[in-house]
């Protein structure tokens, strides 16, 4: 999911997908440490859509604040 395409998505969406995103991540560490996952860059990039996706939120707050 790109920026552009969360810049579409209202701010209740990108809040869940926040937390769908979380606990995807959770779910995938678990079963990283259980036994090695096929592909670990897997988490990597969950963690980089969750900040992608909070730093776009937070974005939006701020304006909001601001106006």
């Amino acid at each position: 999911m790109t920026a552009k395409e969360i810049r579409e998505l209202s701010s209740e969406e990108i809040a869940e997908h926040i937390r769908d995103e979380q606990e995807q991540l959770t779910l995938l560490r678990f079963q990283h440490e259980i036994a090695d996952l096929q592909n670990p860059m897997v988490l990597r990039d969950k963690r980089r859509l969750i900040g992608r996706l909070s730093t776009i939120l937070n974005s939006r707050k701020s304006e909001e604040l601001t106006n």
